[in-house]
């Protein structure tokens, strides 16, 4: 047995193991699943190290032209301060890192998110429904009233009653559609992964069986 074939029946030794947990809760699913966080949790832990502490950090408090920058003494103090939570009378220590982690993560994002989501769902809100194609006006109108209903469905300082109730059945309507045809992605891209592990048995796995065994060529 080569190591490609000895990679192709790991691969599909844990993808039936996986797949056991459609019978029932059993012993080699738990292998599987535990062996899957230990890799990833392994594999992530070297990736930070390699592409995030030793060129955002390291290198940068030991530049390659000689000296110390004690400036970048500060960020591991606080990457410190995080790893104080497995000592419980220290522990209060980590949340002076994750308060910082909190406050600058969200003026960052808040920034990024009011111009990626708001400003672009205002801008592509209020623009003229009469012009182009007979396909582009209706387009538009669908997607104004869609926005426009889905902000009165949110809106609770006025009772959905008569024209505003209606409004906001429209909205909710529209809000279900949309997260109806987000599932249906999740959907796609899950039944996706299965036809992937699908083709790997058949395709691979399944073939190596009779060389292994020496029937055929």
């Amino acid at each position: 047995m080569n190591w490609e074939i000895l990679g192709i029946w790991l691969g599909a030794l844990v993808t039936l193991c996986l797949y056991s947990f459609l019978y029932r809760d059993n012993p080699f699913y738990k292998f599987a699943e535990h062996l899957f966080v230990g890799m990833s949790a392994g594999y992530w832990v070297i990736y930070t190290i390699e592409n995030v502490l030793i060129p955002n950090w390291w290198l940068k408090m030991f530049p390659a032209e000689g000296g110390f920058n004690w400036v970048w003494l500060i960020p591991g103090i606080f990457a410190l301060f995080m790893l104080a939570r497995i000592v419980p009378k220290i522990a209060g220590l980590s949340r002076l890192s994750l308060g910082m982690i909190v406050g600058v993560g969200a003026g960052l994002s808040m920034v990024s998110f009011f111009q990626t989501n708001a400003m672009a769902q205002v801008k592509g809100t209020i623009f003229s429904v009469a012009t182009g194609s007979a396909w582009d006006v209706f387009s538009s109108l669908v997607l104004v009233v869609g926005v426009v209903s889905g902000l009165v469905y949110f809106f609770f300082s006025k009772a959905h009653t008569g024209l505003f109730g209606k409004t906001a059945n429209v909205g909710i309507t529209i809000l279900m559609v949309a997260f109806g045809a987000s599932f249906g992605y999740t959907i796609m891209a899950r039944i996706s992964l299965l036809i992937g592990r699908c083709q790997f048995l058949l395709e691979d796995w399944l073939p190596t069986i009779p060389r292994l065994l020496g029937i055929g060529g």
